[in-house]
């Protein structure tokens, strides 16, 4: 159980839409949604009837709703009880990010980090997972936004996220009126991807050689705003993290069937290494959200 799935059901519970509490929460209906299974099934029973365009509180929902409403509560008051600390707290603390998390994560969380330590110097570096890594070991580097798999054992990972993949097609594409699709029926069709480098890109011909598509590149680039461009024009399709989905692209977003079409953010940091306040402030800001 975790902190943010307590608010998403509170949220829930005070809007009564899943969209309303989505927009809220600033997340993705589907990722919110799915935050709220996992949390129903770890509990072992249903917080929501979901009734067509609406929702209520089962029973179990009911009793569950005080008890996340008080806990958020608690937290209020811990981190009230050391705000008057904040705007003390001075130093530097360096994030880095790998560009296809960038644009869509740090936003979320240096917004309220830099409101709440004004003092607090955060440097922003957007790079590849090798040279965020590398920044890292060198202490350049106080904390990178990577993607798994990660093989340096050297590393202190934080989970922050797991979120779905999606397949992008042109909206008038033979399979864009698709519930879902696997892998396996995009075979032959011309790729939109990523350029060599970035980890997404590893990750999405991973999976095509998992189902035994042999991709055909047809356009590269190093951001996913023009890989969805090209999309929408019908050079190619592509697959795509759910947090860069983009509704106003003129793309059509497929959710993939394979259980493994997921990617799964960290926060990662050199095992062992110690931090000043701020750099500890930054860790505490991501644990908390």
């Amino acid at each position: 159980m975790e902190f943010h799935q307590l608010r998403y059901v509170c949220a829930i519970a005070e809007t009564g839409s899943f969209s309303r509490a989505a927009e809220r929460c600033q997340i993705a209906q589907p990722s919110l949604s799915q935050q709220v299974l996992k949390l129903e099934e770890e509990l072992g029973g249903k917080l929501f009837h979901r009734l067509g365009r609406g929702i209520r509180l089962t029973e179990s929902g009911r009793a569950f709703l005080p008890q996340a409403q008080a806990i958020l509560r608690q937290v209020d008051v811990a981190r009230a009880s050391v705000a008057s600390n904040h705007a003390d707290v001075r130093g530097s603390v360096t994030l880095g990010a790998i560009p296809t998390v960038a644009p869509y994560l740090i936003p979320r969380y240096t917004a309220a980090f830099t409101q709440r330590f004004p003092n607090a110097r955060l440097r922003i570096v957007e790079e590849t997972t090798p040279i965020l890594v590398g920044g890292l070991r060198d202490l350049s580097i106080d904390f990178a936004l990577l993607a798994l798999p990660l093989r340096h054992k050297d590393l202190e990972i934080q989970l922050i996220q797991t979120e779905p993949l999606l397949a992008a097609l042109p909206e008038k594409h033979r399979l864009a009126s698709n519930d879902s699709l696997s892998l396996a029926e995009l075979r032959g069709e011309p790729l939109v991807m990523l350029r060599d480098g970035h980890c997404f890109r590893d990750l999405s011909l991973s999976m095509c050689r998992s189902a035994n598509v042999n991709p055909k590149i047809a356009f590269e680039s190093g951001q996913f705003s023009s890989i969805l461009g090209m999309v929408a024009a019908g050079i190619g399709i592509s697959l795509v993290p759910e947090m860069a989905i983009d509704r106003h692209a003129g793309c059509r977003y497929i959710r993939l069937r394979e259980s493994r079409a997921v990617r799964t953010v960290v926060l990662a940091s050199l095992r062992g290494r110690s931090f000043n306040r701020v750099q500890q402030a930054l860790s505490a800001e991501f644990q908390a959200s």
